[in-house]
């Protein structure tokens, strides 16, 4: 379920008055208050499973983290919950405050897609504009119901789609020096 509030601009600061619930989730893009239940079992476990792909590459490579649900707070105005994120660690010492949020672009952001028009828009319009404009070098959309990974990757000042990965493909990333992995190991079986 996503719903929009309109009419209101919302910021991060609002969202401390809004009441906590661990199936919830609240994130602000442009102002606009967006709210989600905990995603689907499934979904989260194709979280994992990229999770730990990239986990196991970081841990041999030592380059950055992998990180499952951050909070990337942009902006007063932005606040998003993506769904992975990979970070140097150069990075991560500039962009992490104090209550573990990142204030800016990881270099590479993951969205899972949930069910619904409205999630699919999120994710594959709002998201990818917010993310271009912050410099997200990296953007993967991994649909779990037809099982493709969409690449975007930084082409000036914007992220442009470069690759449409299917079952049997080979992902890599620029990013992620010697990082290959079959994008079947992405989906349960």
């Amino acid at each position: 379920m996503n719903q929009a509030i309109e009419g209101v601009s919302w910021t991060a600061y609002d969202l401390e008055v809004l009441p906590e619930n661990e199936w919830t989730r609240y994130e602000i893009i442009n102002g606009e208050l967006f709210v989600t239940r905990t995603p689907h079992r499934r979904h989260q476990q194709v979280c994992v499973k990229i999770s730990r792909q990239l986990d196991t590459w970081s841990e041999l490579s030592a380059l950055g983290e992998t990180i499952v649900t951050p909070g990337l707070l942009f902006s007063q105005a932005d606040s998003v919950i993506p769904d992975v994120v990979w970070v140097s660690r150069e990075r991560l010492l500039q962009i992490e405050d104090e209550a573990g949020h990142l204030t800016s672009a990881p270099e590479l952001v993951i969205e899972v897609l949930s069910p619904g028009k409205q999630n699919e828009l999120r994710d594959k319009e709002a998201k990818l504009k917010l993310y271009s404009i912050n410099g997200v070098r990296e953007y993967w959309i991994v649909d779990r119901f037809t099982q493709k990974v969409e690449v975007y990757r930084r082409d000036k000042a914007q992220l442009v789609l470069v690759a449409t990965l299917l079952d049997d493909d080979e992902i890599t990333s620029p990013l992620l020096p010697a990082f290959s992995c079959s994008i079947r190991l992405f989906f349960p079986k």
